[in-house]
Order: C-alpha cells, then structure tokens, then sequence
C-alpha cells in the first residue's frame, strides 16, 4: 500500500483526505502547525509531524520513503511561492535521496475550479483550456503546469469544486447570517453551483493516490455531475431558517469579490 505525506492535514481538505487514506489502510503522514491538531491525527492513525510547511526540514527525511505528497494548504498568505517551494524541495530530496530505479514520487497538487473562471454558456471538463481564470487565483495555472510538466516528480493537479457541508465550507457565512434573520449573497440572478462534499472529494484523492502511477500529467477537475440553482439553493436556505425573505443578491463591487459570486463555479 502506498505511503503518504499530506501536507495541511488538519485544514479543511486535508483532514478528510488523510482521515479517508488511513481507513483505506494506506501508511500517512499528516503535517500539521498545531501540537493539539497533532493529537487529533494521531486519533485518526494519521502519523502526525508538527512543523510549517515553509520548513520542510522536519519531513524531508522521510521522502525516499514516501510513494505519494499530497499538497492541501490553503489560506496562506502566499500560496504562490510556497507551493513552488514545496514542489522544489520535495523534487530535490526525491532526486538526492530515492534510488534512480525507484519510480518517480508523485506529487499531487490541489488547486480549484476557479482557475475556469466564468462560464455559464460554455461546458467546461478538465481539458478546457485556461483563458480566463478569477483573478484571486490567476496564478494557479502557471503552478499547475509547473507541477505538471516537472521531471523529478510525477506531477497530478485535483481541482475541488466548491466545497459544501461540515464547518468550514465558504457557504458557512450564509448560515450564519440566515441564523440572524438575513441570507444575502455575492452574484447575479440565473447562477448556478458546482458543488462536491469534503468526503466525496477525500475518495477522489484515495483513487487518485491509488492510481497515481497512470495519472501523471493529468489536472482532474473534482465536482458533482450536476450543478445547483443558487436562487433555489438560497430560497430553501430562507425557508428552514426563518429567516425575513426574499434573499438578496448582492452585486460584487470588484473582480476579487467576483470569486463569491455563482458564476465561478
């Protein structure tokens, strides 16, 4: 069974992929900043290694071991460079340290929908091209590619539609606002959600983890078959929480606000 380093495996994708690895009974290493979120991953037979991921010194060690790093950070303040560096210093340790017979290592990337940036006329799969991602994440392609095309490691990018349920999801803040009697959100009439829940997403990241020998080069975008109304999605929001309806959407005032709003998904 391959054994597997997530990096960011307390964060909001990172735990439900680690936790889903270990019940495969796959080996996981699970990096974490915090001593406390160390003991949950250690609950969850998640092998946990404290530290920030812009020091890889404390797992380096253990990367000739390694079949397969995970990369599921988010809400760093430079996500751009940190993920080059990441990508740098696991390609040099796996270069340095593994046998020149040993199969590559494969790296797998997390990126996200945004990078298609607004389509509500077009179909968008994996393979359409990226002309015109949400500005916020208008460096990620350049990172995809780089992961994709780099030749120490067997590069894999997953693209995570939004994500909804449990506590952490970007749609968190409606609920909130519903439960103090308003649901207001950022976009235009007519938009729609491509959606995927945490544990639907952590079994991609098991297959892909699985298969990743033949997944090399490849972006997969992750989401639901189907997408959601978000008129109806919020209607039915004003209808269990009692909140005051109608409920309002709200114009973005920016491209940055852009990435709020039903058309980027």
């Amino acid at each position: 069974m391959p054994k597997v380093l997530v990096i960011g495996a307390s964060g909001f994708i990172g735990l439900p992929v680690a936790q889903a690895l270990s019940r495969a009974g796959h080996t996981v290493y699970g990096l974490t900043r915090s001593e406390s979120k160390a003991k949950q991953l250690a609950a969850d037979e998640i092998i946990p290694i404290v530290g920030e991921p812009t020091n890889p010194q404390p797992w380096l060690n253990i990367v000739p071991t390694l079949d397969v790093v995970i990369e599921a950070l988010g809400g760093s303040a430079d996500l751009r460079t940190l993920s080059v560096a990441l990508l740098k210093a696991v390609g040099e340790a796996a270069k340095t340290s593994r046998p020149a017979s040993a199969p590559k290592i494969s790296y797998i990337y997390t990126s996200g929908t945004w990078v298609h940036g607004e389509s509500r006329n077009d179909f968008v799969s994996d393979t359409t091209p990226l002309l015109n991602p949400v500005k916020l994440v208008a460096w990620r392609p350049a990172v995809e590619q780089a992961i994709l095309s780099d030749s120490t490691v067997n590069g894999i990018v997953i693209r995570p539609a939004l994500l909804y349920g449990k506590t952490a999801s970007l749609l968190s803040s409606l609920f909130e606002e519903a439960a103090n009697g308003k649901v207001a959100w950022y976009g235009r009439p007519g938009g729609r959600f491509s959606l995927i829940h945490p544990d639907d997403l952590a079994d991609i990241y098991v297959r892909a983890v699985e298969k990743a020998p033949i997944l090399g080069g490849l972006a997969i975008d992750a989401g639901n078959e189907y997408t959601e109304s978000v008129g109806d999605f919020l209607q039915k929001l004003v209808e269990v929480s009692g909140a005051k309806g109608p409920y309002e959407l709200i114009t973005p005032s920016n491209r940055t606000w852009d990435i709020y709003s039903p058309d980027c998904y």
